[in-house]
């Protein structure tokens, strides 16, 4: 609304009747005001994200103005916002034979249905809501849309979305909210699709390039997410989120020299990250550069001394050159703050074998193992322990106990395959060696190392020559 040359503009009207209400409430007076003013006030006040007052001037205006529908409708939407869904229903439900052609009941009713997580109670409130008004349908695919978006209810956004972009083609943030509605219901080729509209229309928007890129990557399609990070970065240099995501594709695709120019790139702008720090030296550690590593989780450890993964880091460096008492400082400490990490369970039990102490050793892979029954480098580990330590007769007994617990996991059953067939019990080694190989038979070259060099019993031979592994 433009401003009256000597008048005051809608903004400025509001202002005051907000400040008159204000002074009320400070000075413990009472003031008239009339429906349209209270409408003003409590509106101001949401919107303001104020629910204390917006609470108070809500309960003053019921008590000056009981029988006015808009009132208790802006009541209602001040319990939705408190989350009090049920207390909402209830003015809703006597608004409703008051004013049974009002579609902001049946919008407010939705949302409180939606909120108690009635879905389609929900889509049948605004589905009739649609039905009251057609001269202001967008308006109210608007509300409706942006209801379900703040409650999460993605499946139930699209159609909405879908009727709202037909009435208002030209809107192109609608293209951008269901290409991202499409990625939280995880419809990647849907999303991919939508983005690319939005993007063929707003080919400088930094955020869209920036989510196609997430969605290719969750699709697997590397290659496509690192170019549209590119594009993002491309129009703003400073998206510490594209150059954040681009180093982590390049450093899971073993491309760790090209990622640790990204993680350097992103620790100029944010250089108290402590994630990506841990993450370059990360790729420096499999680039086989230890000591830049090593600066660089500690450089991390000065950041977050109690974030477990630098620690870890330190600790596998030492372990693998050698330094195996210095390992134990760092992976122990590393386990102080996470526990429930079994790669760290399994480098302690590492160490502790390195260092001799074979009972320690199994005790921390028996923890890992606790952590993750799919963790194969242990049941590896424990074989190497097992056949070099002469304990086979020990560990076969735990190890059948362990497999009832958890069932057919590759990792066990090659390893009783393994000690059942060394101890000449070939009908358990054939059945376990079956069960292995049918879930995962690439992890066979694995354990290859632990039989005879030649395997005379005709049915294991068959089953491994079967599947090529002979």
């Amino acid at each position: 609304m433009e401003d009256d040359k000597y008048g005051l503009s809608h903004e400025e009207e509001i202002k005051q009747v907000v400040q008159r209400f204000e002074r009320m409430k400070k000075n413990n007076e009472n003031y008239f005001f009339d429906v349209i003013e209270f409408e003003s006030i409590i509106d101001y006040y949401l919107e303001s994200n104020n629910q204390v007052n917006a609470s108070e001037a809500a309960a003053i205006a019921a008590k000056q103005h009981p029988n006015s529908v808009s009132i208790q409708l802006r009541k209602a939407r001040v319990l939705l916002e408190k989350g009090r869904a049920v207390e909402t229903l209830k003015i809703l439900r006597k608004l409703e034979s008051i004013e049974p052609g009002n579609h902001e009941i049946y919008i407010a009713k939705g949302t409180a249905l939606g909120m108690l997580g009635d879905v389609a109670g929900a889509k049948k409130m605004f589905d009739f809501a649609l039905t009251l008004d057609s001269d202001d349908v967008p308006n109210i695919l608007f509300s409706i849309t942006s209801i379900l978006q703040n409650l999460n209810y993605y499946e139930a956004l699209i159609p909405y979305l879908q009727k709202l972009m037909e009435l208002e083609p030209d809107y192109q943030a609608h293209l951008y909210d269901l290409a991202y509605a499409y990625e939280k219901i995880e419809d990647f080729e849907n999303s991919i699709k939508y983005y690319k509209q939005y993007l063929d229309d707003e080919p400088y928007s930094d955020s869209a390039w920036y989510n196609l890129g997430i969605i290719y990557n969750k699709s697997e399609r590397h290659e496509e997410a690192l170019e549209a990070y590119d594009y993002a970065l491309a129009i703003n240099d400073q998206n510490t989120f594209a150059l954040f995501n681009k180093g982590n594709i390049l450093s899971n695709l073993d491309r760790h020299s090209e990622a640790i120019h990204v993680y350097h790139e992103f620790l100029e702008i944010e250089p108290d990250n402590y994630e990506a720090m841990t993450y370059l030296a990360e790729c420096y550690e499999k680039s086989g550069e230890p000591e830049m590593a090593r600066k660089y989780y500690l450089q991390s450890i000065e950041l977050a001394p109690e974030v477990p993964d630098p620690w870890f880091g330190l600790g596998v460096i030492s372990l693998s050159s050698g330094d195996i008492d210095e390992s134990f400082i760092y992976l122990r400490k590393a386990l102080r703050f996470d526990d429930e990490n079994p790669e760290i369970w399994f480098f302690l039990g590492k160490a502790h074998y390195l260092n001799r102490e074979v009972k320690a050793a199994i005790k921390c892979f028996r923890e890992a193992l606790k952590l993750d029954a799919y963790f194969d480098e242990i049941w590896i580990e424990l074989g190497k322990i097992i056949i070099a330590e002469d304990l086979s007769d020990k560990a076969l007994p735990y190890l059948r106990k362990a497999h009832k617990i958890t069932g057919d996991i590759p990792g066990i059953n090659y390893l009783i395959a393994v000690l059942s067939l060394r101890a000449g019990m070939v009908n358990d080694s054939i059945n376990h060696f079956s069960a292995a190989i049918t879930n995962d038979n690439e992890l066979f070259d694995d354990f290859r190392e632990f039989l005879p060099v030649k395997i005379s019993n005709d049915e294991i031979r068959e089953l491994l020559t079967k599947y090529g592994l002979l």
